[in-house]
């Protein structure tokens, strides 16, 4: 008598198909808003450039922002694994200059990478214009990423490093917005010479007196 065919095959592993599913979202939403830009990106296209119904996107996100933000948010964490990277915190050496020119050549990589590049014009420039995106774009993305310069400037403080009379998340300024300026405008090239100086020209004025 044969055997039922449960017997002999498993059944489907749905986390699995879940997890294929979620990452061809994330991969069609990326490239969809790098072709066309973010307006022209719809939940329809996405699920039709994923292979998957468009209830399938709606069962895990509310809007196309949701489903763009995380996934920008997950193309960061693939960048930093391949990296190496088990912390996100940047390294402390005990030599200041040094840790923020190592993280600002990675962001540098990062910027120049295809990839990354393309999706994130688009998203830093709808959020130029959309309010609630731009609003989420920068509670999300950026503001964790600012922290981490915050928390390093501060540990340089307690070092010695830094005056004490500096305030971090200004300060981070100085060297963070000429690069995203530059980067966003076009107005000169990206390379590790650049952010390297941008590094020792803040540290100047920011040394004790």
């Amino acid at each position: 008598m044969a055997q039922k065919q449960s017997a002999t095959h498993p059944a489907p592993d749905t986390t699995r198909r879940s997890e294929r599913s979620r990452r061809a979202i994330y991969d069609a939403a990326l490239a969809l808003v790098a072709e066309v830009g973010y307006q022209k990106t719809t939940i329809e296209g996405i699920a039709s450039r994923a292979g998957v119904g468009k209830q399938t996107i709606y069962r895990w996100w509310s809007s196309k922002a949701d489903v763009l933000l995380e996934a920008f948010l997950d193309l960061g964490n693939q960048a930093a694994e391949a990296a190496g990277q088990t912390s996100h915190a940047i390294p402390d050496t005990g030599d200041l200059a040094a840790d923020l020119k190592n993280v600002l050549r990675a962001t540098v990589d990062e910027l120049r990478d295809t990839a990354f590049e393309a999706p994130s014009r688009a998203l830093a420039a709808e959020g130029v214009v959309s309010e609630d995106l731009g609003r989420r774009f920068v509670a999300q993305l950026l503001e964790p990423q600012l922290q981490l310069y915050v928390d390093r400037l501060r540990a340089a403080q307690d070092a010695g490093d830094v005056r004490p009379d500096v305030d971090p998340r200004i300060a981070l300024e100085l060297f963070v917005s000429p690069l995203a300026q530059r980067w966003l405008q076009y107005t000169g090239p990206i390379t590790y010479e650049y952010t390297d100086t941008l590094v020792d020209y803040a540290l100047h004025g920011l040394a004790p007196r």
